[in-house]
């Protein structure tokens, strides 16, 4: 690991390397710009770079730390591959993988579900996250430790019909998390946050009758905002959750 910063501070992440996949919007965003406030250097990657590029020339412009800006396909076992040799040319090794890259495209009945965007959900969702912490963490055993936190969706354990191949993969990735932290430790700490419903771009598609139904029945009677996310991906990035590991942590505001 880079060397760690002597402030007393258990969420600082000063000098730490930190990549967040779909990093150019929503959670992703969110994450990135909370790392690199708090001193960590952050590799924002998607499959649209121009998007990575910009927010990358924004973050390090508003908090002076090393950015990349990565375009990527984390679907794509090579790709995933190029990626982490890329990360480690630049920067030497990482600190932090956050694996939030997802997709659950939309369709009408299950039946209606192709062979190939079954497929394509699977490899976004679980195949790449899978790929991209094998290969970090044995660069993260080699250099002394580091964080990998998958961000999961509370379809995992309350799937709805018009997510099921989403909802599966996901379920996957908790239990993905509990072998990898397994695997990879006791070096590298592997962890699952498992979202609600939250307010990114993909709200606009939302239905709003469905959408008043599922805040009615939420304890905290809300969806929650992009920034929301943010307490849980620190704490599980820094030294706060160093005895924390093969976690999933729900941050849905309390939904049944």
């Amino acid at each position: 690991m880079s060397t760690p910063s002597r402030s007393t501070d258990l969420f600082d992440l000063t000098g730490q390397r930190a990549l967040v996949t779909g990093g150019s919007r929503g959670l992703g965003r969110a994450m990135v710009l909370a790392f690199a406030e708090r001193g960590a250097d952050v590799a924002i990657v998607s499959r649209k770079a121009d998007a990575c590029e910009a927010l990358a020339a924004e973050v390090a412009e508003r908090h002076g730390v090393r950015t990349l800006a990565i375009g990527c396909n984390v679907s794509d076992w090579g790709a995933c591959d190029r990626l982490v040799d890329e990360v480690v040319d630049a920067w030497g090794g990482l600190d932090v993988l956050v694996n939030n890259a997802g997709m659950s495209p939309v369709y009408d009945r299950v039946e209606d579900v192709t062979e190939a965007l079954f497929d394509k959900v699977l490899a976004v969702n679980l195949k790449g996250p899978f790929r991209l912490s094998a290969a970090f963490g044995a660069r993260m055993i080699e250099q002394g430790g580091g964080s990998i936190i998958g961000v999961s969706s509370v379809g995992a354990i309350r799937p709805t019909a018009d997510v099921v191949p989403y909802a599966a993969a996901k379920a996957g990735l908790n239990n993905l998390t509990e072998g990898l932290a397994a695997a990879l430790g006791p070096t590298v700490r592997v962890n699952v946050i498992m979202p609600g419903r939250f307010a990114t771009d993909i709200a606009a598609h939302w239905d709003p009758a469905e959408t008043k139904a599922a805040e009615a029945r939420t304890a905290l009677r809300r969806v929650g905002q992009p920034d929301e996310i943010v307490g849980a991906a620190v704490y599980l990035a820094s030294d706060a959750s160093r005895y924390t590991t093969g976690a999933i942590l729900r941050v849905d505001g309390g939904m049944p």
